[in-house]
């Protein structure tokens, strides 16, 4: 058991565009300690031709954080496998489940699904060029082709040179005609076949991926696989995390260590939105990451939107902190009277 819960991939939250940045990584990490954070895709050619400090950099409270890259050339992906390294992640992770059409023009993501030798190169030349560990993320399948045997021969495949973690999106990636959201949701999940792969490849790590969104259902796949990545979930709904290092670690989680644990988080966060412009960068960019922290409590509406007015953003970021706040307390007060003030007329007519 002790060594299920010391497993690096128990449980993660997945590389998303636009979303897991570092901004974003950290307010996890002020839920979580233990869960460990992707970076949104990096494609080789931003790393090897752009800017790299604005791709590659990230706060140290973040670890364990792992780098997700989209490529092909072997070559390509080596040299940023170093940069990794390089700069402290944990990880590197190859993307082969995106479905995007521009993911596809660049010859990356699910298609590569369809050449598994050219990715079981890149993989290789990855880990031959580094220490730390080299993952790979895909699809169950590709189009419509609903075949076990298509994804355990690419397992089999990319294992075969060294590659010993696997998360699997437990759908398949249609590669034309619909979004990427659709893809998200239009394939059916086949937690099944994830299963089995884990019983076909005992000795590899296989972490479930797609369509988990409850803590009971993060427990039972562990029943059945090494780990869990979950996606939008954990986005919408950052408050949910502040359980998983008691529940899935068995050690107690950063914000559930205080009475007030919501608030803790808000005090610590507000801490980073001020460091951030004190470094000459507006809070508006990191804010809008921890916008869920108080979804399902009284006057959360209110405090979000305080916090995305435009009206406020030129104020000091604690000034809007004792506005939203202000505001989300003085309507939970509001509702908590009422709610005491039914509970006595229901007492009062039962009694009567």
């Amino acid at each position: 058991m002790q060594e299920k819960i010391n497993n690096p991939w128990r449980l993660s939250v997945a590389p998303m565009l636009d979303w897991t940045d570092k901004h974003c990584r950290y307010f996890h990490r002020l839920l979580t300690q233990k869960t460990r954070l992707y970076t949104e895709m990096v494609t080789t050619g931003a790393l090897l031709h752009g800017d790299q400090p604005r791709h590659l950099d990230f706060n140290q409270e973040e670890h364990p954080v792992a780098l997700q890259l989209g490529g092909s050339e072997p070559a390509d992906l080596a040299a940023c496998a170093k940069l990794a390294e390089q700069w402290g992640y944990d990880e590197v992770n190859l993307n082969c489940g995106c479905p995007s059409e521009r993911v596809q023009r660049g010859a990356f993501g699910a298609c590569l699904m369809a050449e598994p030798a050219l990715v079981a190169d890149g993989i290789k030349a990855m880990l031959d060029a580094v220490s730390i560990p080299v993952t790979i993320k895909h699809r169950i399948g590709i189009d419509r082709l609903e075949s076990y045997e298509f994804v355990r021969d690419f397992v089999g495949a990319i294992a075969d040179v060294g590659c010993t973690v696997f998360i699997v999106h437990a759908r398949n990636a249609w590669l034309q005609g619909i979004s990427p959201k659709e893809n998200r949701e239009l394939p059916p999940l086949r937690y099944e076949l994830v299963h089995q792969l884990k019983r076909e490849f005992p000795g590899l790590t296989i972490v479930l991926n797609g369509g988990v969104k409850t803590d009971e259902q993060i427990a039972e796949q562990l029943l059945h696989v090494d780990g869990v990545m979950v996606g939008r979930q954990a986005y919408h709904e950052p408050w949910q995390m502040a359980a998983w290092d008691q529940r899935f670690f068995g050690t107690a989680g950063p914000a559930r260590n205080h009475e007030n644990g919501r608030e803790q988080v808000e005090v610590e966060w507000l801490k980073y939105l001020e460091a951030q412009v004190a470094s000459g960068r507006p809070w508006t960019q990191a804010m809008r990451h921890a916008l869920g922290l108080w979804n399902g409590q009284a006057g959360s509406r209110r405090w979000r939107q305080i916090w995305s007015d435009h009206q406020y953003k030129a104020m000091d970021a604690a000034a809007v902190a004792a506005l939203a706040t202000q505001s989300r307390t003085g309507i939970a007060a509001h509702v908590a009277e009422h709610q005491a003030q039914t509970e006595a007329l229901r007492q009062a007519a039962a009694a009567a």
